[in-house]
């Protein structure tokens, strides 16, 4: 071992020495494999480098790539471990949980009725999307899930030595499957593809999850001394539900046709109802309980009745081979009305028959009866734990698994309004609204009086519209013939102005989403606008008071209030945390969306509309990354409401939910967190302390340096050549093109690949850039103010929050590496003055937050600091690979060499590889 590997197994002890036995494995591996020339380079294993290794061959690089997936394996372990010791000593010990939230809600004087009145209010609501920042193929990512299981499975005291060796075998023959298997995307990836790897969490991960954190929220809450029995009605629950981008999201992707579309939800509904059978199936095997048809009571055996006729002679059958097990029979038969046949496993359809089940609600009506019945004879425990399950599934997945999102772009809406207003009224209608807001608004709100469409054949229009419409219409025949619930919001993404969301109901209309209700129309899904950018963050509370005062708008909320608690009006907000950061830095983006949902909520509040907000976050801090449980703390006051929706991208759907436990933890932290916000939030004033006017000003100057960077005539030039953007855009990571419209401008190039880029080479300006010079103008031009952030720091959670994330982006930002990739910049006095701007404020942007936070990194988050060394020292041999690989693969794209694709797809793996050991992408 080296002797920095030494030092930290030394500090954090267990995961490192799993680490060690899982490269000792590796190791064996390469050995059978003939690659003795790489065992020598292992990483950590070895106290010296061979002279002159072959950094650039794709063998290296795939084994390094490996190394660093163990140690992920290994640190994720080992944070389940340590929070099973702490639980173990004291449940409240673990930051962010049940039990620590319900111990900090009582220290606050918050009573177990005013919980109550938040708990079953509560809506949780990840959504998975295929953003392009997964660089794993989805057999890579089965393969190291799988190996995670049998390091779990090591730490269980009762195998033997012979079992514990068996496991070791099964370690080394994933190894060697991972060895030989290819790691990236040489095509780019199918929707198809990104769609199962989604389908995995919602079908063999969360079912089992939602169970486990209901369980622990009953023990939290008996361990806070709490009435248990309160609790035994899942229907007080909190709901945790689902939502998905991939198949909906066409913003920039031409391959999300309404087909795909169509055949998105068939596969979602499939899958429910796979989850459901079997459900079923387990809960009729638990019922195998003595008790005749005879002795249940009236109601229950009208349903029967019901049921016999319903079903017809398979319910028979059941009936009379099941004669002396009435709950279990009873079960088999609602099994009959499931429209799906499990005997075609590999090839499940959906079969709807006249007697199945349309809507979840009436299964779930089944249950209830079922449930009651139990308890009447006694078997209330029954009835809680096994027939509660099985509602409680049933509440969150519904017949349509996860709620399909509909986005797409303002601008492709107004292109698509000008043919369909072209098609129907003619070219000159259609020149007037599309050179005129007012007059377009005149027309829209003038043609939301009347529910017709414009026409009944959309064959003849342009592509725009077709593809709007026909995605529109795919979304309206399923709500005709099942329900709503299978779909989400209808997202425009650059919403500038109201006009941009009414485009939607007029598209609406068109397909028939809009209904006549209470003389008055209204649509039937919501349309949410997503604001991204600075300008249209800060215009933000004038676009949603403009939209809210129209009387479609407020008819549609109410229209859809039968879903929301008490019929509140709902309106959802989404807002962009990746485009904010990228077109303003991070003082900026952090407070103009801060701000802007405080504004937001009250004007919501002065339509009588709550606002729910959906957070478009990534997995980096550039892209509001960060703990949930802190985030949410952040949130400003009265703007969470028990809601929150959120997206989960890429490689951030495997770091937090490819295994149950880790799972658990992470979807707990954000239930657990929202409760404790909104209870607090409903019962307690908000504080004075007032930090607007100071954190306004760090936002303009932060926005201000930060311009002066990215508007500076050379900054593309030297983005383009001391990043490997170019290689991240030749990238198969995800089905989607890297640029919305494929121009070479800031503007158009997508947030994600634009961070990427930037953490692959270490310089990760989009979380820092412009925050030392912001920090020491203040510190020099206002003291007081500066002692008052000071203070801030210490006490408030957004500035807290804001100033620690700030650190973790620091500690992996290597000035070394940097000066690597700033080489390949091929004009000298672009390169040294760019250069020397970075440098400059990065070493300001260090001073001051060492002033700010006080105590060093290696004090405060001590795992942290010893991971980033651990991973830094093995990290410099695979710059020194990408920046060789890009100086060889420009130079062939120049000379049109046949070696170009060679080194792509070297360059291609490295990427994977850096994202591995940096624990995230864009």
């Amino acid at each position: 071992m080296n002797t920095v590997f030494t030092h930290v197994k030394n500090a954090l002890g267990k995961p490192y020495d799993d680490l060690h036995f899982l490269l000792i494995c590796f190791k064996e591996v390469l050995e059978e494999n003939n690659q003795r020339k790489l065992v020598d380079l292992i990483p950590w294993l070895n106290a010296a480098v061979p002279s002159e290794p072959d950094l650039t061959s794709n063998e290296y690089i795939h084994m390094m790539s490996m190394c660093f997936q163990l140690l992920n394996l290994v640190e994720v372990n080992g944070a389940v471990q340590s929070r099973r010791h702490k639980e173990d000593e004291d449940m409240a010990q673990v930051n962010g949980l049940w039990a620590n939230q319900f111990q900090y809600l009582k220290s606050k004087g918050i009573t177990e009725p005013q919980i109550l009145q938040v708990l079953p209010n509560v809506l949780v609501e990840p959504v998975l999307t295929a953003h392009p920042t997964e660089a794993k193929r989805t057999v890579v990512l089965q393969e190291y899930r799988d190996l995670y299981l049998l390091l779990v499975k090591r730490e269980n005291q009762m195998y033997t030595r012979m079992e514990q060796t068996d496991i070791r075998q099964e370690i080394k023959q994933i190894l060697h499957r991972l060895w030989h298997v290819g790691e990236i995307y040489i095509e780019k990836p199918q929707l198809e593809s990104e769609l199962d790897n989604i389908l995995h969490y919602l079908t063999h991960v969360f079912p089992n999850v939602i169970m486990i954190l209901d369980k622990r929220l009953r023990q939290a809450w008996k361990e806070s001394g709490f009435d248990p029995m309160v609790l035994n009605d899942s229907d007080l629950l909190p709901v945790v539900s689902f939502g998905n981008w991939v198949g909906g999201d066409r913003d920039g992707h031409p391959l999300v046709t309404p087909e795909i579309t169509k055949k998105t939800i068939e596969k979602l509904r499939i899958h429910a109802f796979y989850i459901i059978k079997n459900e079923l199936k387990k809960l009729a095997q638990k019922l195998s309980i003595y008790h005749n048809i005879s002795d249940v009571s009236p109601n229950f055996a009208l349903r029967i009745k019901q049921l016999r006729e319903e079903v017809g002679v398979s319910a028979e059958v059941e009936l009379k081979e099941n004669v002396e097990e009435i709950f279990k029979a009873y079960v088999l038969i609602l099994i009959q009305k499931i429209p799906i046949d499990l005997s075609r496993e590999f090839n499940l359809e959906l079969e709807d028959k006249p007697n199945s089940y349309t809507s979840s609600i009436d299964l779930i009506a089944d249950l209830a009866l079922l449930h009651d019945e139990l308890e009447k004879y006694g078997m209330g425990e029954v009835a809680h734990v096994d027939v509660g399950r099985m509602k409680r599934i049933l509440k969150i997945f519904g017949f349509h698994l996860a709620k399909l999102d509909i986005r797409q772009n303002s601008d492709y809406h107004e292109k698509a309004l000008t043919q369909l207003v072209t098609a129907s009224l003619g070219a000159k209608a259609a020149k007037r609204i599309e050179n005129s807001q007012d007059v377009r608004r005149t027309f829209l709100e003038q043609e939301l009086k009347i529910n017709r469409p414009f026409l009944v054949d959309h064959k003849n229009i342009d592509r725009e519209g077709q593809n709007v419409i026909g995605a529109l219409q795919v979304v309206s025949d399923h709500v005709q013939r099942y329900s709503p619930n299978a779909f989400g919001k209808i997202i425009v993404s650059m919403t500038r102005n109201a006009e941009d969301l009414l485009t939607v109901y007029l598209f609406m209309r068109e397909v028939g989403l809009i209904v006549r209700k209470d003389d008055q129309l209204g649509a039937i899904l919501p349309v949410v606008p997503l604001f991204e950018t600075i300008e249209d963050l800060k215009r933000s509370p004038g676009i949603i008071d403009d939209y809210l005062s129209l009387p479609i708008v407020k008819h549609s909320l109410q229209m859809q209030s039968w879903r929301n608690p008490n019929g509140e009006l709902i309106q959802d907000v989404m807002i962009g945390y990746s485009d904010s950061n990228k077109d303003g830095g991070i003082l900026a983006s952090s407070w103009l969306l801060h701000q802007a949902q405080k504004e937001l909520t009250t004007t919501g509040e002065s339509h009588g509309v709550k606002l729910r907000f959906f957070h478009g976050t990534g997995g980096s801090i550039s892209r509001g990354g960060g703990p949930s449980h802190w985030f949410i703390k952040t949130l400003p006051y009265g703007s969470i409401n028990g809601k929150f929706r959120v997206t989960e991208q890429g490689e951030t759907i495997e770091r937090k939910y490819a295994n149950q436990m880790n799972a658990a933890y992470n979807l707990e932290l954000m239930v657990s967190s929202v409760t404790a916000q909104t209870v607090l939030h409903e019962n307690t004033k908000k504080t004075s302390e007032e930090i607007e006017s100071l954190f306004q000003l760090l936002s303009d100057r932060g926005l201000y340096y930060y311009r002066q960077l990215i508007s500076d005539p050379d900054f593309i030039t030297f983005f383009s050549q001391a990043t490997p953007i170019d290689v991240i855009e030749s990238s198969k990571i995800g089905s989607r093109p890297a640029r919305r419209t494929g121009k070479r401008s800031m503007e158009d190039l997508r947030a994600i690949p634009w961070v990427f880029s930037w953490s692959q080479s270490r310089f990760n300006i989009t979380s820092w850039y412009g925050v030392g010079s912001t920090l020491n103008e203040l510190k020099n031009q206002d003291p007081e103010a500066y002692k008052n952030l000071l203070h801030f720091v210490e006490y408030n959670p957004f500035v807290r929050f804001v100033m620690t994330n700030l650190d973790s982006s620091l500690i992996a930002t290597d000035v070394r590496i940097m000066e690597k990739y700033a080489s390949l910049v091929e004009a000298v006095e672009i390169r040294d003055r760019i250069m020397e701007m970075i440098k400059n404020e990065l070493d300001l942007t260090r001073k001051m937050l060492v002033d700010m936070l006080k105590r060093p990194i290696n004090e405060r988050r001590i795992n942290h600091y010893y991971s980033t060394i651990l991973r830094a020292e093995a990290l410099n041999n695979l710059h020194d690979a990408q920046v060789e690989l890009l100086q060889k693969w420009r130079k062939a794209k120049k000379a049109k060499s046949k070696e170009e694709d060679q080194y792509l797809f070297a360059l291609l793996q490295c990427v994977n590889a850096i994202a591995n050991a940096l624990g995230a992408t864009g």
